[in-house]
């Protein structure tokens, strides 16, 4: 039964309705309207963040003389100066938002023996990807013979339309690590220098795993992530010294007053989910990591655990910071990609079949409310119990039905589970079994659900299959349907 279809119902102890939802988030918000403490800004400014400034050199392969376009499909009308200064500025204006350091080789690669020299230069210091900009067809030899001798570098080649028939794209459309990108559209270069800073990011970032009883660290090959495992006591030890600080209080008030209902929490178990948020920014900082994740199966439920990390999650995912559930690297590093590329965070889920229905329902006790991204109104939300203990505090967040949605996750970092649907409806899980936000999805050329691969797969708002597999062709990554 879903949200919709339960209106009616009067032994629903909640009757909810998208409408209603957004009246009453709405009032929330005009009560709020003073202002809400910015806790990111004003607790931790010092938060470690990768350092490391991605580097990335872009080149331009056309001829030196104006004459050779002289009957080429290019053809001598086409303006080379300016559509080089057009395609540099939107690169430049990216690296400087993005923080990447580009490099723009002003003088264009007009041979293959040129081509030799600029990639002898980056032999020392090998940048984090190369942007080939294509300027007239005949050249596509020099882009043939750089991507054949790059090595790995991750590379884009650009090719404006006018610049290549669907025959020059054919020596190197399979190349590893390699993008074609071929459009009428030079800001599709911005989303190509996202590509490359998240490379860059994700080679630098460091994700806190608690869980076990050892203090080690694992480098992900390919995308060269750090998973910093250290004992999950220390989680339990850090949040028993946690007070009820100021900060805690206002963290807890804002969520109590942003809700639009507060079902099973008492305020005493939603300060002590505050505390969680407090306590993973702490230990984030002290270990230098830019990510969290707890083996909370383990802890919840305990008699000397009020509550899990599920509202601290929801609330760390909402800053585009990764907090990830049950130590699953696999979902862990979804989120950093999902964050980084596309600045909308993910929902980690349990995938549940509805075979009447033909649907996939993703079920989890943390999901961010700002499903449009940290800058934008969160979606509308309830405080309730962790289904599984029936304790702490879980965020239940009702998605707009009929927001197109994409469905991924790595299956080891070489592999990238991916699929497209549509939200069909909200499950009422105030009557309903299962994780407190439920949301069912109608899937994209998927005849049975029951068939969909993985587990927590992560949720994200928008249809980025696309860009998703561009990406994952240029980090060597293999690309499965869900």
């Amino acid at each position: 039964m879903t949200v919709s279809q339960n209106m009616n119902c009067d032994r629903c102890p909640l009757k909810l309705g998208r409408r209603r939802f957004l009246a009453g988030a709405g009032a929330s918000a005009l009560a709020l309207k003073a202002g809400v403490l910015d806790f990111t800004a004003s607790l931790f400014a010092d938060q470690p963040q990768p350092g490391r400034k991605p580097v990335v050199h872009a080149v331009f392969v056309r001829p030196r003389d104006k004459k050779d376009y002289w009957m080429t499909f290019t053809g001598p009308g086409f303006d080379v100066e300016r559509h080089q200064a057009d395609a540099t500025k939107v690169m430049t204006d990216a690296a400087r938002q993005l923080g990447v350091q580009l490099v723009v080789r002003p003088e264009p690669l007009s041979s293959e023996a040129e081509a030799d020299v600029f990639l002898k230069e980056c032999e020392r210091t090998p940048p984090d990807g190369f942007i080939m900009v294509l300027m007239c067809r005949p050249w596509w030899r020099v882009v043939n013979h750089f991507v054949q001798k790059r090595g790995e570098v991750p590379t884009i080649m650009f090719a404006p339309v006018g610049t290549a028939f669907t025959q020059q794209h054919a020596a190197t459309r399979h190349s590893p690590r390699t993008f074609q990108a071929a459009t009428d559209d030079y800001g599709w270069l911005a989303l190509g220098m996202r590509m490359l800073w998240t490379l860059g990011k994700m080679k630098d970032t460091r994700l806190l795993m608690f869980r076990g009883i050892k203090t080690e660290d694992k480098l992900l090959e390919l995308i060269g992530t750090t998973l910093h495992y250290v004992p999950l006591a220390r989680w339990m030890e850090e949040f028993h010294k946690a007070e009820a600080t100021d900060e805690v209080r206002a963290i807890a008030d804002y969520y109590t007053k942003q809700a639009q209902k507060v079902i099973e929490p008492k305020p005493e178990e939603i300060l002590d989910a505050a505390k969680c948020y407090v306590v993973a920014r702490k230990v984030m900082a002290e270990e230098a990591c830019h990510g969290i994740s707890v083996d909370c199966m383990r802890i919840v439920g305990k008699p000397d655990v009020p509550c899990g990390p599920c509202l601290a999650w929801s609330k760390l995912n909402d800053e585009l910071i990764v907090g990830a559930c049950e130590t699953d690297w696999n979902a862990a590093i979804t989120l950093l990609l999902t964050n980084l590329l596309f600045q909308r965070p993910g929902f980690m889920q349990d995938p549940v079949p509805n075979t009447v229905n033909g649907t996939l329902i993703g079920a989890h006790c943390s999901c961010p409310t700002k499903l449009n991204g940290p800058d934008k109104p969160h979606e509308p939300f309830l405080l309730r119990a962790d289904n599984g203990s029936n304790r702490g505090v879980a965020t239940q967040v009702l998605w707009r039905v009929g927001q197109e949605v994409t469905v991924l996750k790595f299956s080891g970092p070489g592999t990238m589970l991916l699929g497209t649907g549509r939200v069909a409806s909200n499950i009422d899980t105030t009557y309903w079994g299962g994780c407190r936000t439920s949301v069912e999805l109608e899937m994209d050329n998927v005849a049975d659900s029951r068939d969909c691969k993985g587990f927590h797969q992560v949720f994200i708002y928008g249809k980025h299959d696309r860009p998703l597999r561009a990406f994952c062709q240029l980090a060597g990554i293999k690309v499965v349907p869900v």
